[in-house]
C-alpha cells in the first residue's frame, strides 16, 4: 500500500512539473512577443496594439476614429443580439448555453475542452449550442453567425483576455498554432510572422501590414474591401488566398489551433470588438 502511495505520489508531482513547466514556455513565449513589438514601436503602449494598424499610423487612426464614430458593424451587432435571443424550436435559446452573455464571455474564449481535447472558438460554441438543440449549424465566417459573434464580443468589451491552457494536449494545440504561425506556405512562401511580426508596419502594395499582437481582441471586425463583418477565420483564409495558398477549412483544427496560439499572445489586452479594418 505504502509503495503505491508513493507511486501514486510521484506520478502527480511530475504532472505538476509538467504543467509548470508549459506554463513557463507559454509565459516566456508571450514576454518575447511582446518585447519585439515594444523595441520595434517604442513609442506604442502595449495595450494600444489593440488598435491594430491604427495603433501605429496616427494618420489612419485619425480617419478610423472618425469611422468608429458611425461604425459600420453597429447594424450586425444589433442583429446578432436578435438572433442571439430567438427561441429554438424545442423552447431553449443561446441563453441556456451562454448564460453569462451579458458580464462578458469573449475574454474566455477560445478555450480548450479537456473532454474533447480540441480549441473551442466563440463561433463553433454557436453553433455546437444549435446542433445540442436540434438546430441546423450557420455558416463559418459571416453573416448570421458572425453578427452573434459581433453581439457577444459588443458585450465583452472592456474585458481582458484570459486564456487558460489546462494540461499537456492544451500545450499540444498551443505548439500547433504556433508552428502555423511561424511556418511558410504559398506560392509567395510567406508566414503570419513574415507579416505581422518581422515586417509589420511596412507597406505591402497599398496595406500597412499590421502588428500580429492585439488581431483577436478586435474580431469580428468589419472590414472595407468586405463590404461585411467577418470573423477572425475570415480573415486567416483571406490571407492564405494574399500568399497564394490554399485556405484552410474555416474553424477547422488548423484555424483553431493559430487562433488558441494567437490569442495566448494577447492575454492580458482588452476585447474592443467587433471593429472597422481597411
Amino acid at each position: 500500500m505504502a509503495t503505491l502511495l508513493l507511486s501514486v505520489s510521484v506520478h502527480s508531482q511530475n504532472n505538476e512539473n509538467k504543467q509548470s513547466s508549459f506554463q513557463e514556455n507559454v509565459k516566456e513565449d508571450i514576454q518575447e512577443f511582446r518585447d519585439f513589438y515594444s523595441k520595434k514601436f517604442s513609442n506604442i503602449d502595449i495595450n494600444e496594439f489593440k488598435d491594430g494598424v491604427y495603433a501605429i499610423d496616427a494618420k489612419s487612426r485619425e480617419q478610423w476614429l472618425e469611422i468608429e464614430e458611425f461604425a459600420p458593424y453597429e447594424i450586425s451587432v444589433e442583429e446578432g443580439e436578435e438572433a442571439f435571443g430567438e427561441t429554438f424550436a424545442n423552447g431553449k435559446s443561446y441563453i441556456d448555453c451562454f448564460p453569462k452573455v451579458e458580464d462578458g464571455i469573449r475574454q474566455n474564449y477560445p478555450y480548450f475542452n479537456t473532454e474533447t481535447n480540441q480549441v473551442i472558438t466563440v463561433e463553433l460554441a454557436i453553433n455546437q449550442c444549435r446542433k445540442t438543440n436540434n438546430e441546423k449549424p450557420l455558416a463559418f465566417g459571416n453573416g448570421t453567425l458572425a453578427d452573434i459573434s459581433a453581439y457577444i464580443s459588443f458585450a465583452s468589451r472592456g474585458q481582458l483576455l484570459d486564456i487558460k491552457l489546462p494540461n499537456e494536449k492544451a500545450y499540444d494545440a498551443y505548439m500547433a498554432g504556433k508552428k502555423f504561425f511561424y511556418s511558410k506556405r504559398g506560392q509567395l512562401n510567406f508566414a503570419c510572422a513574415d507579416c505581422h511580426l518581422q515586417i509589420a508596419g511596412s507597406m505591402l502594395r497599398a496595406d500597412l501590414l499590421s502588428p500580429a499582437l492585439g488581431h483577436p481582441t478586435a474580431m469580428p471586425v468589419y472590414r472595407s474591401n468586405w463590404g461585411e463583418l467577418g470573423t477572425l477565420h475570415t480573415r486567416y483564409a483571406e490571407c492564405n488566398k494574399n500568399v497564394r495558398a490554399q485556405p484552410l477549412e474555416l474553424q477547422g483544427e488548423d484555424y483553431r489551433n493559430l487562433e488558441y496560439f494567437q490569442t495566448m499572445m494577447s492575454q492580458g489586452m482588452e476585447v474592443n470588438g467587433p471593429s472597422s479594418r481597411k
